[in-house]
């Protein structure tokens, strides 16, 4: 399905979910230094601190390199903030007709509901756009992006999309008739 990320605007209650800016990378910057040490090395900064503000800038122009990503900024509604980015990946653990959710929000606004208000929006997007289910991996030892998965709907279905000495990162699935919270995002 193709789809032009540019113009994507997704509203909820508290939040907004827009299509990346350079200006973003900051941000997104930030998340690399607040990772989990567990996190696959891929995943954080390497020995010259790479990826740097510009690295990641010049991804959001180019549009996240050759994967098909279509990840959105989110916004605080009240402030205008970035907090993170929530989305669709489809390069993840399933195929590309059944994209992964991904959500990674800066640590100072964790265990507000955000991850879940957001992934409701996205799984909501999703849906009209064509797509009834949806995959997420998550490390077993992520609690509470376990959780936000699991009141969005996901079932963990035992499978691991990958072992090592970080531990595992499980599959879970969610359909369009999954339970969950109501996914009732505004489009503009």
């Amino acid at each position: 399905m193709a789809h032009d990320q540019h113009e994507t605007t997704l509203k909820t209650e508290r939040l907004i979910l827009r299509s990346q800016q350079e200006t973003d990378a900051v941000v997104f910057r930030r998340l690399w230094t607040e990772r989990d040490p567990r996190v696959p090395a891929h995943r954080r900064l390497d020995a010259q601190g790479r990826p740097t503000v510009a690295d990641i800038a010049r991804d959001i122009r180019r549009g996240s390199g050759q994967k098909r990503r279509d990840l959105l900024t989110v916004v605080l509604r009240a402030t205008g903030e970035v907090i993170g980015y929530c989305g669709l990946v489809f390069d993840g653990a399933g195929d590309s007709s059944e994209p992964e959710l991904a959500f990674e929000l800066l640590r100072k606004v964790h265990n507000h509901g955000y991850a879940t208000e957001a992934g409701a929006a996205v799984i909501a997007w999703a849906r009209d756009r064509g797509y009834p289910r949806l995959t997420a991996s998550v490390w077993d030892w992520n609690l509470a992006s376990r959780r936000a998965l699991e009141k969005l709907g996901f079932t963990e279905t035992g499978t691991a999309t990958a072992v090592s000495t970080h531990g595992r990162s499980l599959l879970t699935v969610r359909t369009s008739a999954g339970r969950g919270v109501s996914a009732t995002a505004g489009h503009a």
